[in-house]
C-alpha cells in the first residue's frame, strides 16, 4: 500500500513536470499581464482541471458495486486500456487539435481536457485498483476491491486530492522558476518534449497493472 500511495504521488510529480499538462500557461499568464499575481491564479485553475478529470476517471471505478466479482477482469483490463493509450500515443504523437480551440482564458477546462487526452487519469487506475488486493490472501483481492468500490467514494477523492498535489507542486515549481529566472524566451528554445517518455510510462504503468492482477488473482 505504501508503494502504490507514493506511485499516485510520483505519478502527479510526474504530470506537473510535463509541459503537456500546463505549467507554461500559467509563466505566460504572469507574462502577458506582466504581474506575477496572474500565474497562482493560472496554476489553481490548471489544477482544477487536472482534479476534476482525476475524479471523472477515478469516480466510476469506485461506484462498480456490481462489478466488483469481475475485480480480476478489471484490473487486467485497466492495465490493457492504458498500455493501448500509450501506444496510441506513441504512435500518433500529435497532440489534440481541439486543445487549441480552449479560450486562453478558461484554463480550468484546458487542464480537463488535456489530461482526459493524454490519457493522465488512466494511469492512475491499475494504481487505484491496485489498492483495493490483498496479495497475502488466496482471493482475498475481491473482498478488498469490493470494500474500496461500494464504500470508499471518498478514497478516490482523497487519491484524486493526493495526485493533483504532487502535480501543482512540481508544475508551480518549475512555472515560477521559469518566471523569475528563465523567462518565455527559455520555453521557446529550449522547449522539451516529453511525449515519447510519456507514451512509454503509460505502457509500463498498464504492463504493471495488468501483471500485479495476474500475479494476485490468478
Amino acid at each position: 500500500m505504501t508503494a502504490l500511495w507514493w506511485a499516485v504521488i510520483v505519478s502527479g510529480l510526474y504530470h506537473g513536470v510535463n509541459p503537456g499538462m500546463g505549467w507554461p500557461l500559467a509563466v505566460s499568464a504572469a507574462l502577458m499581464e506582466r504581474r506575477s499575481s496572474a500565474m497562482p491564479g493560472a496554476l489553481v485553475a490548471l489544477a482544477g482541471g487536472h482534479f476534476l478529470a482525476m475524479l471523472a476517471i477515478l469516480l466510476p471505478f469506485s461506484l462498480m458495486t456490481t462489478l466488483v466479482m469481475w475485480e480480476r477482469e478489471l484490473r487486467i483490463g485497466a492495465g490493457l486500456l492504458v498500455l493501448s493509450m500509450g501506444l496510441i500515443l506513441l504512435i500518433y504523437r500529435r497532440h489534440p487539435r481541439f486543445l487549441a480551440r480552449v479560450p486562453p482564458g478558461r484554463l480550468a477546462l484546458w487542464s480537463f481536457l488535456a489530461a482526459m487526452a493524454h490519457g493522465a487519469g488512466l494511469m492512475l487506475v491499475p494504481i487505484y485498483l491496485g489498492m483495493g488486493s490483498d496479495p497475502t490472501t488466496h482471493n482475498a483481492g475481491h473482498g478488498a476491491a469490493g470494500a474500496l468500490m461500494a464504500n470508499n467514494l471518498g478514497f478516490a477523492l482523497l487519491v484524486a486530492i493526493v495526485h493533483t498535489a504532487a502535480m501543482s507542486l512540481a508544475g508551480s515549481v518549475l512555472a515560477v522558476v521559469t518566471y523569475v529566472w528563465l523567462g518565455l524566451r527559455f520555453l521557446s528554445r529550449s522547449w522539451f518534449n516529453l511525449d515519447v517518455l510519456w507514451a512509454l510510462s503509460l505502457i509500463l504503468v498498464g504492463c504493471i497493472g495488468a501483471g500485479t492482477a495476474l500475479i494476485q488473482t490468478g
